[in-house]
């Protein structure tokens, strides 16, 4: 049997996939709770020993990982205009598997470079103009950057006639930095993956070791690629299929974790009624929106405030007592595990409100637009309204009765009808956290990953559903 063991050293849990190449299945999956401060090991050490128990003594050929541990990649993008190329970076930085903490835009003033500073990024993408058109302002904005945050990396994206003046900025300050082609070459054109490229390899040069993971670098021989980006690999996979293998199609993944609530859609996104005209900024055809406002522990109080005391309120027919307080318990006790009815209860409502309002952000929205030739609809964002897959994952998904009730909770509703989500899509839950071993997977055999994820979530999820 040859064997590998795929590792996701996340934020609360390590979990472990132990994968037989040869006879094409999952052999076992274990977690261990995460501890950054007592070293990250802990908690691999905990799950490997939880997962010889299940399957035996395992002689593993290679070990693959990905991180999300210590705040994952914390990011800043910094732009020229904020609905064009500020956006643009934002995005990039996204589909690499950043953590966004800010987005920038016009030139950057001290207080801006205060705040930057202030919030401790990994790393910041510098974009700005379109290809020979506004460099003063990325001109402006390296010369800040290298002046009030020398120590930061910096992937450069922006207009390609300021990289000269950019380099030698640099260069005379010491900056660390990588020169890639320009998120935005041309107006409303999107071009991110030399950016999302350069920014996973900062993670893996750099980023690791500063974050204390390099620990870990004897066992695995180097972590990846963040989590988050392991998981939109993996989505595209399944999706889009291989060179030898057709996908399953358009397709979205919810990811409900204990900090963030991470939507991913894979599809063009393009209008489906033929009377809508499209707007705004290219859409990616692999898109991830984070919302680190929305969490089930690190970040529930910020979501009781975003949602409010009545939209939780409202899945919670019969709690008696109060939704702030319970909430700043749970980001208290980070690892609490909810055991009791009420305490489920309490869980699957914050799941279902953290859903819908990410699902609200990521979907796009359709307008009346009056012209003087008349109504025209307008569509800003991606159209998932026709899409007929969607994927949940994260733990309070895997361990619940009614996980795709709340994945539901993210569909099309009549008192949103401007919103396009989903109609009536089909609903597979990840119970294995298979979606990032499979997009570590997918950097080695994307031919086996993909045949995985069909056994796996689809097959697997159509037994279930016969039954």
């Amino acid at each position: 049997m040859e064997a590998i063991l795929c590792i996701d050293f996340g934020s609360t849990y390590t979990k472990l996939t132990a994968i037989d190449l040869q006879g094409e299945q999952i052999l076992g999956t274990s977690k261990g709770l995460t501890t950054v401060e007592d070293g990250i090991m802990v908690g691999f050490e905990k799950a490997l020993a939880s997962l010889t128990a299940l399957i035996g003594p395992v002689e593993f050929t290679e070990k693959l990982a990905c991180s999300s541990a210590a705040g994952g990649l914390k990011m800043v993008a910094v732009g020229l205009v904020p609905e064009l190329t500020a956006e643009a970076a934002k995005r990039a930085a996204l589909g690499a598997g950043a953590r966004v903490l800010g987005v920038y835009s016009y030139e950057l003033t001290k207080s801006d470079l205060a705040e930057i500073k202030a919030v401790e990024p990994d790393l910041l993408l510098l974009a700005g103009g379109t290809d020979g058109g506004n460099r003063d302002c990325i001109l402006h904005n390296a010369r800040m950057i290298a002046e009030h945050v020398p120590g930061v990396p910096v992937v450069v994206a922006g207009n390609k006639n300021a990289r000269d003046d950019i380099e030698a900025v640099f260069d005379q300050q010491g900056i660390y930095y990588k020169l890639v082609p320009n998120v935005m070459p041309r107006l409303n054109e999107l071009q991110v993956e030399p950016a999302r490229e350069a920014i996973r390899g900062i993670f893996m040069e750099k980023i690791v070791e500063a974050k204390g993971l390099a620990q870990v670098e004897e066992l695995v021989g180097g972590i990846l690629m963040p989590t988050p980006a392991a998981v939109l690999a993996a989505a595209q996979v399944l999706s889009d299929g291989t060179d030898r293998s057709v996908g399953i199609g358009p397709l979205i993944v919810v990811d409900i974790g204990g900090a963030t609530t991470d939507i991913h859609s894979i599809g063009s996104g393009e209008p489906t009624k033929p009377s809508v005209v499209w707007k705004g900024l290219q859409e990616p055809h692999a898109k991830r929106t984070v919302e680190g406002d929305l969490g089930m522990r690190v970040s529930a109080v910020s979501l009781w405030e975003t949602a409010g005391t009545r939209r939780i309120a409202k899945h919670l027919p019969d709690f008696q007592g109060s939704v702030e307080a319970r909430c700043r318990t749970l980001q208290d006790e980070v690892s609490f595990v909810a055991d009791t009815p009420e305490s489920v209860a309490f869980d699957e409502a914050l799941a279902k409100t953290a859903v819908e309002i990410a699902m609200e952000r990521h979907c796009g929205v359709v307008e009346s637009v009056y012209t003087p030739m008349g109504l025209f609809l307008s569509q800003t964002g991606k159209d998932l309204s026709e899409c007929k897959t969607v994927i949940g994952t994260g733990g309070v998904l895997v361990h619940s009765a009614n996980a795709s009730e709340l994945v539901g909770a993210g569909f099309y509703t009549e008192d949103n009808p401007t919103c396009l989500k989903p109609l009536a899509p089909h609903v597979l839950i990840d119970r294995s956290y298979m979606l990032s071993a499979m997009g570590l997977l997918a950097e080695r055999d994307p031919e086996l990953a993909l045949r995985l994820m069909k056994k796996y979530l689809i097959q697997s999820a159509e037994v279930r559903h016969g039954a």
